[in-house]
Formats: C-alpha cells, structure tokens, sequence
C-alpha cells in the first residue's frame, strides 16, 4: 500500500509539472485533426454522397436526370463524383458535354429522375402572333393535324401514359394533343400546343404544326 501511495504520489508530481505541455499537445493534435477533417472536408461530403445514392437509389446508370441546373444521361457514378452525358432540355439531344458532378453535391440538391422522357415527352411548344387574326377560326383544324401525325403511335402513348401514371402514382397531360389559345401582356395572340409524343419525333411534329398554323394563319389573315 505505500509503494502504491508512492507511485500515486509520483504520477500526480509528474503529471503536475508536465500539465502544461501535455495540454499544449492534447491542443496540437486536436487542432491536426481539425486540420485534415477541414482539408478533406469535400472528399469526405463526396463519399457520404455516394452512400446515400447506394442506399435510395434515385436513379441507375443510363437515366435521364436533373442535379440543380445540370440535365443529363447517368454514365457513371463512383465515390468522388457522378458523370452525365449532357442532354438539351429543349430539343432532348445531347449536347456532347460531359458533365461531372461532385458526389457533394447530390447531398444538397434537388434530384429529379426524367427517365420518362428518354423515349416518350410531353413537348410544350408556343406561337405568338398579332391581333389581326381569330385562331378559333381553324382551331378545329389544327385539332385534326395534331392527331394525325400522332396517330401511327397513339397506342402506345396511350399505354405508355399509363405506365408513368402508374409509376409515379400522379395524373399526367396526354396523350391527346392540347391546343390552348390565350393573350400576351401586350395583347399578341399566343397558341400554345402541348404534344405526348416520342422523343426523337417532338422537333418533327412541333415544325410540322407550325407550318401548317403559318399556313392557316396567313390564308385567314389574306381573306
């Protein structure tokens, strides 16, 4: 019990003369450490990223997505980052780009899957035109254009409609065409179409029914 009182007494000595440097390197290590967790700061949020697309899975590699502002086709997705194809929003054609997207930022952005219109779109697509002419004239006509160049695949829009209804468990426009007259601030005629149809047809159709709505236009604006 003495030698045990004494090496006591010996440690508690030691460890009073020696506190301020043991303090001065508990400090060191502890700023080192807050050091390398701030140097590595990205690749650490880039690896959480990752788990948290392996475990909710909100899309796999050949999906169409939106990451923020950023739309594209998945490639590829490994620990530091997720690569797009770039795709146009508009004319849904890749651009050419490669996009990389830190896995980072998968954490604090909003991921939107836009698989569905890898094959088939609802394309919106607007004509503005002066006040000269009453579109309501041949309205009925453009009605029966729109359902012709979408009739040879009218089935299988009606049947792939119902699949992303289904999916997504929402109610979605289509697949009838949609013709909607309205008025700008500036009181110019605006006719707005709204086309359920395939993908690589939507540019084909939506210059097929502005020709045909020129056309109309221009014989009614004549008379």
């Amino acid at each position: 019990m003495v030698n045990n009182i004494f090496t006591l007494l010996v440690i508690v000595f030691i460890f009073n003369i020696w506190s301020s440097e043991i303090q001065k390197f508990a400090f060191s290590i502890a700023a080192f450490i807050v050091a390398i967790v701030l140097a590595t700061r990205e690749f650490i949020q880039c690896f959480i990223g990752f788990i948290y697309i392996l475990t909710s899975r909100p899309f796999r590699i050949g999906d169409w997505i939106q990451v923020g502002k950023y739309y594209g086709e998945v490639h590829s997705n490994d620990w530091a980052k997720l690569t797009l194809l770039e795709v146009n929003k508009h004319d849904y054609q890749y651009t050419g780009k490669t996009l990389y997207v830190p896995n980072s930022q998968l954490i604090t952005s909003v991921i939107k899957n836009l698989n569905f219109l890898k094959r088939y779109a609802m394309h919106h697509f607007t004509i503005v035109r002066d006040d000269s002419v009453n579109p309501f004239i041949f309205l009925d006509t453009l009605h029966e254009k729109a359902n012709l160049y979408c009739i040879e695949f009218k089935e299988v829009a009606i049947r792939y409609n119902q699949l992303i209804e289904n999916r997504l468990d929402i109610s979605i426009a289509g697949p009838e065409p949609h013709i909607q007259v309205s008025t700008s601030e500036l009181g110019d005629t605006q006719i707005a179409f709204s086309i359920f149809c395939p993908t690589e047809k939507a540019l084909g159709i939506e210059q097929k029914l502005t020709a045909d709505f020129m056309k109309l236009w221009f014989e009614n604006k004549k008379d």
